[in-house]
């Protein structure tokens, strides 16, 4: 019973689990086709409202289209009209060049015909010429023929004999005048160049002397000037006692004035008088004390300075007195250029060149370097520097090659070695390159002035610039007044006349330029 049962209940577990599956199978079919409906309703939806949507926008887009389509009709219906109004404005302007060029035809026939008639005419004339030009040679062979037969000569002995008379003449009148001219000349020469000179010392003398021959002291206060002087100024007696140098006390403010043609002398001076100012002991014994110092340390310096310039340049065996001499040139100026650096200088320049040109260049280096000695006492003795730096040499030993190119650098003797020559040079490139001497600034901006006046004097100049520190002059010409050829000439004319009217360092360049401009406009 137990067993049968259980068996039953088995039975209805199994039979109501499978009515509640199948139950729940149709429960969920009903479900999804519920679902599948509602679904297919909503895509249907969705497809209407789409398909109305592309309607619109199909329609709007047709209209826009339609809109756009116009806008571009009426676009080129414009620019057709415009174009249509150009094509006739350049179909009338055509029109009116074809008629001018009809006019222009009928005009160019009637000269054609004009100048036709003329070339006849010409042709004609010039057969009448030529027969009438033949005839008149006949004629003139005819007479000359009659001529020579009556002179007993022919045309070229006739020629010869005028040629040779005139030529005669002219040597004789040419040089009757030239013996005129010389008599008058030397008659006027010593009078006329004792006048230019006398005249350019004047001007030149007051500048140069106050450029060249002052030291300016500076001090701490005016005060300074009242005991420099000292009581009945026998302060500044006792400073140009010692020194040898005259003191000028005028109003320039907190400064003093050495005057003194000797620059050695104006050093010590110097020296001393600031080393008296520093000190504040000013009076006739501690002056004395002080410039005995400062001639001690001056001429110091001076030995110092000689030396260093033979140690620097590898040259020895120069007496004592030269190098002294050689030093003291430190203190010399030559067109505001330092004599001592300037003799350094032309020594280097003549070293390097001996040395391309296989000499000597010790030897070329002691020339350069002694060239200016004479220099360092010119303002002691007569004569020129060149003459008074041979003696020196020649005086404490010096070989002949060096006395003569000392004494050859300025032309004042005839060069006769290589070695005058490469001094010459280097003397020349020390001295005359741009911007190593100076001049007073007055003759500076004359000699400017005068470069440029004389080149605007000649016929033909524009305009005319001097440049480089009136080194160079530049001409501008006026291309219709002078060609090429005429521009070589006026440069070498212009030249010349500097060197007859002008003294100057170096060389000057002259440079004439001539431009021809055409200027022409596209429109």
């Amino acid at each position: 019973m137990i067993h049968l049962s259980v068996f039953f209940v088995t039975v209805f577990t199994l039979v109501f689990t499978v009515l509640g599956v199948v139950a729940g199978f149709f429960i969920r079919k009903k479900i999804v086709e519920g679902k599948i409906k509602s679904a297919e309703q909503l895509s249907k939806k969705i497809i209407e409202e789409a398909e109305k949507k592309a309607e619109l926008l199909k329609k709007e887009a047709l209209i826009q289209a339609k809109d756009h389509l116009y806008q571009s009709k009426a676009e080129i219906e414009k620019e057709s009209r415009k174009k249509m109004k150009e094509l006739q404005s350049l179909e009338s302007s055509l029109l009116q060049r074809e008629a001018a060029l009809d006019k222009r035809d009928e005009a160019l026939l009637e000269k054609e015909e004009k100048l036709t008639k003329s070339r006849e005419e010409l042709e004609e004339k010039t057969l009448q010429v030529t027969e009438m030009k033949e005839e008149l040679q006949k004629q003139i062979l005819m007479e000359r023929e009659r001529l020579e037969n009556i002179a007993g000569l022919s045309a070229e002995q006739a020629k010869k004999m005028l040629m040779a008379s005139l030529e005669e003449e002219a040597k004789h009148e040419a040089a009757k005048r030239i013996r005129q001219i010389e008599e008058t000349a030397k008659l006027e020469a010593d009078k006329r160049a004792k006048e230019i000179i006398s005249i350019a010392i004047g001007r030149f003398a007051s500048e140069y002397v106050s450029e060249k021959t002052v030291t300016v002291v500076n001090l701490p206060s005016d005060d300074m000037k009242g005991r420099i002087i000292g009581r009945e100024g026998r302060n500044i007696r006792a400073i140009e006692a010692a020194t040898g140098v005259d003191l000028i006390v005028d109003d320039t403010p907190e400064a003093v004035i050495l005057s003194g043609f000797n620059p050695i002398r104006r050093e010590i001076a110097r020296i001393t008088l600031e080393k008296l100012i520093k000190d504040g002991r000013i009076h006739p014994a501690r002056i004395e004390e002080v410039a005995t110092r400062s001639e001690e340390e001056v001429e110091a310096t001076i030995k110092e300075a000689g030396e260093q310039a033979t140690f620097d340049l590898g040259i020895h065996g120069l007496h004592p007195q030269l190098i002294r001499l050689l030093g003291s040139l430190k203190f010399r100026t030559s067109y505001a250029q330092n004599v001592y650096q300037h003799s350094i200088e032309v020594a280097f320049l003549c070293g390097l060149m001996a040395s391309e040109l296989g000499l000597d260049t010790k030897l070329a280096r002691r020339a350069g370097l002694l060239h200016d000695i004479g220099k360092a006492i010119d303002h002691e003795v007569e004569g020129s520097h060149a003459k008074i730096g041979a003696d020196l040499a020649r005086k404490y030993g010096e070989k002949p090659e060096i006395v003569n190119a000392i004494a050859s650098h300025h032309n004042e003797e005839k060069p006769q070695t290589i070695l005058d020559h490469l001094v010459q040079a280097a003397d020349a490139l020390s001295g005359a390159r741009p911007g190593a001497r100076l001049e007073l600034f007055e003759s500076y901006v004359r000699r400017l002035e005068d470069l440029e006046n004389i080149a605007k004097g000649f016929k033909g100049v524009e305009k005319a610039y001097a440049i480089q520190a009136g080194r160079e002059l530049r001409v501008m010409v006026k291309s219709n007044d002078v060609d090429d050829d005429r521009a070589t000439i006026l440069c070498n004319d212009i030249a010349k006349q500097i060197e007859k009217k002008l003294t100057y360092p170096g060389q000057i360049k002259v440079t004439v330029i001539r431009e021809l401009r055409s200027v022409s406009y596209a429109k």
